[in-house]
Order: structure tokens, then C-alpha cells, then sequence
């Protein structure tokens, strides 16, 4: 079982981290089977599961409902669970609140929230209750009107030093480890060789410690959206299509269900006799 002290030691050696999204307790299922590192229990969730057009009306209930069933699906492997928008964002009591419910209820091993040096006190207030935190800077979907879209970060002189000032802040804050989405390749790898803790990418170049993408972009059964640094690997959108196209002809022209998809008696006499009684009693009755 990973634990943050052998994802630390991950780093150390140079052996790449490796880590996918979940929502459910099927795809949580397959990636422990498959034997990664770690499951972001995103709220990208609400866009990819439960169709919102974006992650700022993700519910803490919402969100605990997919990361209970990541965790039965997944009970082996280090889950994080993102803190939704305006569940960390009011108080540091509501953040320690939240994060712990994810980890008491939710069982999560850690939180992920997003935001650079201005959540540092809220980081370190969670930490210090006993809760481990995972940073995010960089693209944050929860401030994408802040950010005027989904626009790479740390493309300016301006940008890219409050990116660095935000990772050592993150650091200093107690993560224990941090996201970089969509940060200059030059910048992430800068920042990986300085920090002590793991940098896992997404869109940030093959220099950090680790990659995470969100599962359905890279089996292509969410194509409403699929960013720049997203690889898809297999396109279930239509396999998926093609069987439920394939499943209603065979229910119309009657090949479904066959025989061998039908609960068949090997003595059905006594079936003959029942139904022959039924049928009598009916005829009395009417």
C-alpha cells in the first residue's frame, strides 16, 4: 500500500508516480488492478459524471458520495479527495471540517484544495489537525472566471513567479505533494528538482515526479471536452455506442434475449399444471 512517506522515497530514487481519476466504484476497481500510486477523487466529477458544464456547483454530499465509492472500489490504494468550491474557502474550522469528513467519512487518505500562498494558512491548519493535503496551482477550474478561461499559467514574468512563490509556499504550508496543471514545462521541471516533495503534472511536461489525467478524457467516453495535454488511449465513446446500437437491434428483430440468456426448467410439467389450473380457476371466475 503507498503511503506519503514511500511516494517521498519515489521521488528520491527517480521512479515516476503515477496517478488517474476516479468517480465510481468500477473505474476505482481497475486502477487498483492495475496497480498505481494514487486516485484524485476529482470534482471534475461534476463535469465528467454528472454533467455540469463546470466544477463550481460540486457539493461536499456529491463529492462524498464518489469518494466512498472509490475507496470500496479501491481500498488498497492512497485516495485524495478534492474539497469542492466554497467548502474551504470561508473559514480555516469549515476547511478542517470538510477535509475531515472526506477522511472520516468519505475514508479518504488525503484532500486535494486548490490555490498558491493566499491558502497557505488554511493548508497549514488542516495539516496541523492531522489531515494530509495535496496542493494545486496553475490552471484551478474552481477559479476559471478569475482566470478568464482555461489558460495555462506562468506564461508571463509576473505569472511564473508567483507560480514559484505559491509551490514553496505550498511546500512550507505542509503539502505533501503538489499538482502543476498546465505550467510551462521549463517552469515544472525547475520547480520538481527544487522541491522536496512530489510534483505530479497534468500538462506540465515529463519532468515532474509524477503525471495524473482525468481517466474519462484518456478512455474517450467524455468528448464534450479534451485539453491540450490529454492523451486519449482508446475511444469507448464509440464502442460504447456501438453496443447499444447493436444491443436495440437485436431486441427489435428478437435475437435478444437467445436461449442461453433465458431461465429454462428441466421439468416443466409441473409448470404445464399450474398454468392449466390457473387458467381453469380464471375461467370460473370470470
Amino acid at each position: 500500500m503507498i503511503t506519503i512517506q514511500k511516494l517521498l522515497k519515489k521521488k528520491s530514487i527517480g521512479e515516476k508516480i503515477v496517478m488517474l481519476t476516479a468517480y465510481d466504484y468500477p473505474l476505482a476497481w481497475i486502477i487498483e488492478k492495475a496497480e498505481l500510486d494514487m486516485i484524485l477523487v476529482g470534482d471534475s466529477g461534476g463535469m465528467v459524471k454528472l454533467g455540469y458544464t463546470n466544477t463550481i456547483p460540486v457539493t461536499m454530499e456529491e463529492m462524498l458520495s464518489m469518494v466512498k465509492a472509490v475507496r470500496r472500489g479501491a481500498p488498497s490504494t492512497f485516495v485524495i479527495a478534492d474539497l469542492p468550491f466554497m467548502s474551504y474557502n470561508i473559514s480555516k474550522e469549515q476547511a478542517i471540517k470538510n477535509a475531515g469528513r472526506m477522511v472520516k467519512e468519505g475514508g479518504a487518505d488525503a484532500v486535494k484544495l486548490e490555490g498558491g500562498k493566499r491558502m497557505s494558512e488554511t493548508i497549514r491548519s488542516i495539516v496541523n489537525a492531522g489531515i494530509a493535503v495535496q496542493g494545486h496551482i496553475g490552471i484551478t477550474p474552481q477559479n476559471i472566471t478569475q482566470l478568464s478561461g482555461f489558460r495555462s499559467q506562468g506564461r508571463d514574468y509576473d505569472s511564473a513567479k508567483a507560480l514559484i512563490e505559491d509551490a514553496f509556499e505550498l511546500e512550507k504550508a505542509g503539502v505533501f505533494s503538489i499538482i502543476f496543471e498546465a505550467v510551462p514545462e521549463k517552469l515544472s521541471n525547475f520547480l520538481t528538482k527544487r522541491l522536496k516533495i512530489p510534483t505530479i503534472g497534468t500538462g506540465a511536461g515529463s519532468g515532474c515526479d509524477g503525471q495524473n489525467l482525468i481517466t474519462p478524457d484518456i478512455l474517450g467516453y467524455y468528448n464534450s471536452f479534451l485539453p491540450k495535454y490529454a492523451k486519449k488511449y482508446i475511444d469507448l465513446n464509440d464502442i460504447i455506442f456501438k453496443a447499444i446500437c447493436d444491443y436495440k437491434d437485436d431486441v427489435k428483430k428478437v435475437i435478444f434475449p437467445s436461449k442461453e440468456h433465458t431461465y429454462l426448467l428441466k421439468n416443466e410439467a409441473f409448470l404445464d399444471d399450474l398454468l392449466k389450473e390457473f387458467d381453469n380457476t380464471k375461467e370460473r371466475i370470470s
